[in-house]
């Protein structure tokens, strides 16, 4: 005869999971506005017709980064990975729409859309 056999119940999870960013390291995750994915990267470099030239209007302290396009949509994103301290009010950058990318100079990051 078998003794039954005694489950343990498996622990719960107290706290969220937060990304390094949000304690000043590098980002620790690919999620939209975090690390930037190389398949992502790739797939941006490989479709130039997805990408939308815009003009930065704002940068902030939280990640966001309020850009107005070539033809005058105003787009507003979030990045954790710093694109936000990267870019100044006036510069020039282009955004790759469907994949969320934001290129500033050759510098590119991964952002997620707010607007």
């Amino acid at each position: 005869m078998s003794t039954p056999h005694s489950h343990i119940p498996p622990l719960q999870v107290r706290e969220r999971a937060a990304c390094m960013c949000v304690h000043g390291r590098a980002c620790s995750t690919f999620a939209p506005g975090h690390a930037l994915h190389l398949i992502q990267s790739r797939l941006a470099a490989a479709t130039p017709s997805d990408w939308v030239d815009a003009i930065v209007e704002a940068s902030h302290e939280d990640g966001t980064v309020v850009l107005r396009t070539i033809e005058g949509a105003p787009l507003t994103v979030w990045s954790g990975s710093g694109a936000a301290r990267e870019v100044a009010s006036g510069a020039p950058v282009a955004l790759h729409e469907r994949y969320n990318v934001l290129a500033v100079g050759s510098q590119r990051f991964n952002v997620a859309p707010l607007s």
